[in-house]
């Protein structure tokens, strides 16, 4: 790598950063000088600490097109003061506004990453507007690296791109330190203050909202503890009511039924799932969902959806059960085996964690980038 070769890594939101803060040291013993362009939020300190410089380019999740506009003239601005030789950027909207900027202001490698894509779940005119702007994206990049299988079949399959594309290992952007995600003591004292011994315990971490099958899955699990009194379903994450409300039987079920927990964002998920006996997302899409991995290190069975990333993850009947979005009938039918079909679940725990170590291990998810790095660099 060549002194003083400078990146510009780019998220829309601040706490998108943990991808690849833990990266940046490595990246500076290589030569790399690495600027994270985010909108403001606490955690670019994380950046500040491991040596990253930081610059705040505020940026909208939704479709928004003056401050879209807004930002994009900020991040022209940034880039041209920054001289970057490589911009690589992840998430939507910063990947639109990088490489735009990007390609306007002549930056000779754009790499955008695809960790995930919203229009195969739009409709109607949403739908065309989303698959437009994942169009330009990839017109603006010189490369483009889908997370996983199921994101480069959706963009090659739906026309967004004929250019060449590239999976990086076995997909994933950031890897699992498994000496972290491991029942550690002190995870263990901590996952017994949640436990509880007299009951089977569903846990299910990520935001709160319809597009991760919240609905089906409070529905199917108030079905399954009214039949199954002993179980209980741990929900972690934030709520999105402005963007993405789930309807109001799941609210009231959230509230009031007592086998159902509310814990609401956690900073250390780990307790959580130690304190566990089956991991479940609902999810009607992903790009390739990094709490499947954690789940699978902690060595708990799974329950997915047929969704990219979390079908590449998971392998039926090995370590967990794959079931189709938006169906409650089926998260039921599967969150009943799991209760009632103890040698079956005990087949796919003894599988969880090597599964999940075979192929996610950090320092090699991060070797595949660095390699990819170096391939596009010189080449």
């Amino acid at each position: 790598m060549r002194d003083k070769f400078k990146i510009i890594r780019g998220v829309t939101v601040s706490q998108s950063v943990q991808f690849f803060t833990g990266l940046i040291p490595e990246l500076k013993d290589m030569g790399f000088k690495v600027v994270v362009v985010s909108s403001d939020g606490p955690e670019l300190e994380s950046v500040k600490e491991v040596g990253g410089k930081v610059v705040c380019v505020q940026m909208q999740r939704h479709i928004s097109p003056l401050k879209d506009i807004k930002s994009l003239l900020q991040m022209i601005k940034v880039f041209r003061k920054e001289k970057p030789q490589m911009v690589h950027s992840m998430t939507p909207k910063a990947g639109l506004l990088c490489m735009i900027a990007g390609k306007l202001t002549g930056v000779p490698i754009r790499l955008h990453t695809f960790t995930g894509l919203v229009f195969p779940t739009s409709t109607g005119v949403k739908r065309r507007i989303l698959m437009a702007t994942d169009w330009l994206t990839c017109a603006c990049a010189t490369h483009i690296n889908p997370e996983g299988e199921g994101v480069m079949r959706d963009l090659l399959s739906n026309g967004i791109t004929k250019k060449p594309i590239k999976v990086l290992g076995y997909g994933n952007c950031r890897g699992i330190d498994l000496s972290r995600f491991d029942l550690i003591p002190e995870i263990k004292t901590s996952a017994n203050q949640i436990r509880r011994t007299d009951k089977f315990t569903f846990i299910a971490i990520g935001r709160v909202v319809r597009d991760k099958g919240i609905n089906e899955l409070i529905k199917a699990f108030v079905r399954l503890n009214e039949e199954y009194p002993e179980t209980r379903l741990i929900l972690v994450g934030s709520y999105e009511p402005d963007l993405d409300p789930i309807d109001s039987f799941t609210v009231k079920q959230i509230n009031t039924n007592q086998a159902i927990e509310y814990v609401g964002q956690q900073k250390d998920v780990r307790p959580w799932f130690a304190a566990s006996d089956c991991a479940v997302l609902a999810s009607y899409r992903e790009g390739f969902p990094n709490v499947v991995i954690e789940a699978g290190a902690m060595g708990l069975p799974q329950i997915v959806t047929d969704i990219n990333g979390a079908n590449e993850i998971i392998i039926e009947g090995k370590n967990g059960t794959i079931v189709p979005p938006r169906d409650s009938e089926a998260l039921y039918t599967a969150m009943k085996r799991m209760v009632t079909d103890k040698e079956w679940r005990e087949s796919l725990i003894i599988n969880a964690r090597p599964m999940i170590a075979n192929r996610y291990e950090q320092s090699f998810v991060r070797k595949c980038l660095l390699d990819f790095y170096q391939e596009i660099i010189n080449g």
